[in-house]
């Protein structure tokens, strides 16, 4: 298990350090959308939020690389998989089973890691 978890880890790293990168440097070519996946994605290019979700990937994929802050990359990352997910399932389907297999290597890495996140799992006693 520590092998896939690592080769997950590591592959999540180079994922997200390029697809973060290339939002800012655009050095893939952009494949063709539907025209709802088109207008939706416009939207949030057009309002900047894409930036902030390609340097929450560009970080997220720096830090998996430097292998120190696995449980923080992976709280960071989680919410992005998750719209990268439905953002496929929704409006642009031919990308879904790619974001499948990046959840995939998401929960690889996150069971190797689970105790790290043991404190924000208990139930509130107090207050």
């Amino acid at each position: 298990m520590k092998i896939a978890s690592t080769i997950a880890r590591y592959l999540l790293g180079l994922m997200f350090t390029v697809f973060g990168l290339n939002g800012f440097l655009q050095f893939i070519p952009a494949t063709p959308m539907p025209p709802l996946a088109m207008q939706f994605f416009g939207a949030l290019a057009q309002s900047h939020y894409m930036a902030v979700v390609f340097a929450v990937q560009l970080l997220a994929g720096i830090l998996f690389l430097a292998t120190r802050y696995v449980p923080l990359a992976l709280t960071i990352i989680a919410p992005v998989i998750f719209n990268i997910i439905l953002f496929h399932a929704f409006m642009a389907p031919a990308g879904l089973p790619l974001a499948l297999v990046v959840l995939v290597l998401w929960i690889v890495v996150a069971a190797r890691v689970w105790p790290a996140f043991s404190g924000i799992l208990q139930p509130n006693t107090g207050a």
